[in-house]
């Protein structure tokens, strides 16, 4: 039988992380990350944000990492995440809240970022009308405790399912911020250090983050000291739909990556 690595051509997974739309997703995950302030400084203080070679080099891993668990071999996967527990495990960061130093695999900042990740993907797949019902949104969710176990968290820990998603976000809620020592990431989009190769995208990177922003929650919004309001909602989710659809017309060859093209064929042959 084929190694289809932690999820698999029955997973609702597979069927929501190859649409291109994500990619807006995945900008809205790491502005969740950036209002946990733990999360936060780890990235802040072991990173320069400003330097494209860093930046960039950095986002390259990350979104490998992306693709590798969501579609590599379970030896790619395990691979991947040995090298990203030993970083977290290696790597600290100092909180001035408390006075004390800490390691990046503490778990209370790790689960945000894993329920951050999950909320994101689930919202902007759902509002950009690809087609989930209620019980493939939990699905959903509760296959994510597998991604959340390769970052050292315990499956019980993390959410399994939607009603669980929103409780913990909730209950966070009173703990989160924007640390004073961070640039504001629309800013920071504004004049975003590309390399060289995508210049020709610059343009674009303002309205992409402007999207981003506009499908975080409300009170996410007014913590990042932007407006929340329904017509906002609206403008976003309206986007978004127009967006998905339009993408659905730039033929399946070029519209999705070569791993989401297996796990497609993986799919259909299940």
């Amino acid at each position: 039988m084929a190694d289809h690595g932690i999820f698999g051509p029955e997973s609702v997974t597979w069927r929501v992380m190859g649409e291109p739309i994500l990619l807006v997703g995945g900008f809205r995950a790491l502005l969740m990350q950036g209002l946990h302030p733990r999360a936060m400084r780890g990235v802040q203080q072991n990173s320069d944000f400003l330097d494209p070679a860093q930046a960039w080099s950095r986002f390259v891993r990350t979104t490998e990492f992306v693709r590798v668990r969501t579609y590599g071999s379970r030896a790619e996967v395990e691979k991947a995440a040995e090298r990203v527990r030993r970083i977290h495990a290696t790597l600290t960061a100092f909180d001035p809240d408390t006075g004390q130093e800490f390691h990046l695999d503490d778990p209370d900042a790790l689960r945000w970022v894993h329920v951050g990740e999950v909320d994101s993907y689930l919202t902007v797949a759902r509002r950009a009308g690809v087609p989930l019902s209620d019980a493939d949104a939990d699905r959903f969710v509760a296959e994510w405790r597998r991604a959340a176990q390769l970052v050292g968290l315990r499956r019980k820990d993390v959410p399994g399912s939607v009603a669980e998603l929103r409780d913990y976000i909730d209950a966070e809620r009173p703990n989160l911020y924007l640390i004073p020592e961070a640039a504001h990431p629309l800013r920071m989009s504004l004049n975003a250090p590309l390399p060289r190769k995508l210049t020709p995208l610059k343009p674009a990177f303002p309205l992409v983050m402007l999207l981003s922003f506009a499908t975080l929650p409300r009170w996410a919004r007014r913590l990042y000291g932007l407006p929340a309001t329904p017509i906002g909602d609206l403008w976003a989710t309206m986007t978004l739909k127009t967006l998905h659809q339009s993408l659905r017309v730039i033929p399946a060859n070029l519209r999705y990556s070569s791993s989401a093209r297996r796990a497609q064929q993986a799919m259909r042959a299940a």
